[in-house]
């Protein structure tokens, strides 16, 4: 496969968006585990995994976990985990592409195919998947709900952990993984809960993962959420080229800009910056094994 982005999504308003500088290096190498290497917006600012893995290093993010949100991410998500050993994958089809597959009876055939890559050695979770109510509409929800059971079902079989989507659909995302039963290990994908949501997952022992959204001015009540987390609970991610944390939010975002999101984690949870970096990274290795 010819290595670039597979895919092209608009974004901010063009204006002032060059990529912001490097970030102080991190004190201890922490992972992101939530990144999609293979999307750019404008093309021209895709980062080959060469040059993305060089720049995250040296801030001390070395690890990343890419995620394939359709048939053709998945594919390039497992691909690419096999051929740079600082990347795991994860596959799944996003919460929104199951109701355009449903739409022309294709949805089978892709979870089937989903099913065939999470096989893999290098592919490390099932997800992103879930539920999404903010662009789904109510006539799609069934489709969406199925696909989120099979993939449960996946992560359950092959012993991979559940990556989870979860937007404007807090009470659906805990009622179907309590009725499917969760797999043993779940990662709540770009948290975005309150404090109540949070020690629920937690009691749960699944771990709560952060996004740059944590250090947006109007993230008052998910800065919340996040301090009743305990450190061994935490995960950090990009979302990259998305939620491009304060003060470059409208620029690309990209795994070496994850020390600002760690920063402000610190800060929220009271702890000193090595203290959290060395717990984030070896909930990386619980939550999606040593790599």
């Amino acid at each position: 496969m010819t290595e670039g982005p597979t895919r092209v999504r608009s974004g901010p308003a063009p204006g002032a968006r060059g990529r912001p500088p490097a970030p102080e290096p991190l004190p201890v190498p922490v992972a992101d585990s939530h990144c999609h290497l293979d999307i750019a917006d404008p093309p021209e600012d895709w980062l080959s995994v060469e040059e993305a893995l060089t720049a995250s290093a040296a801030v001390g993010v070395p690890r990343i976990v890419q995620i394939g949100c359709d048939l053709t991410g998945a594919r390039w998500a497992a691909e690419t985990a096999t051929r740079h050993g600082p990347v795991v994958a994860g596959v799944a089809l996003h919460p929104n592409e199951a109701p355009r597959l449903a739409a022309v009876d294709d949805l089978d055939d892709a979870l089937a195919e989903i099913d065939r890559l999470a096989e893999l050695p290098a592919v490390r979770a099932v997800g992103e998947t879930g539920l999404d109510h903010f662009r789904t509409r109510p006539e799609g929800r069934g489709a969406q709900e199925a696909s989120f059971r099979a993939h449960i079902e996946m992560a359950k079989r092959h012993g991979k952990a559940l990556v989870v989507h979860d937007r404007d659909a807090h009470a659906d995302v805990l009622r179907v993984l309590a009725e499917e039963g969760p797999p043993d290990r779940v990662v709540l994908h770009c948290f975005s809960g309150d404090r109540e949501m949070a020690r629920q997952c937690v009691r749960q022992g699944w771990w709560l993962s952060f996004a740059g959204t944590v250090t947006f001015k109007n993230a008052t009540p998910l800065r919340g959420a996040l301090a009743v987390a305990p450190l061994d609970r935490v995960l950090v991610e990009t979302d990259a080229p998305y939620l491009t944390p304060t003060p470059y939010r409208g620029r690309p975002n990209a795994s070496y800009l994850m020390p600002i999101t760690v920063r402000a984690m610190a800060d929220v949870l009271a702890t000193d910056l090595e203290t959290l970096c060395a717990a984030i990274d070896a909930n990386s290795d619980a939550a999606f094994g040593s790599w």
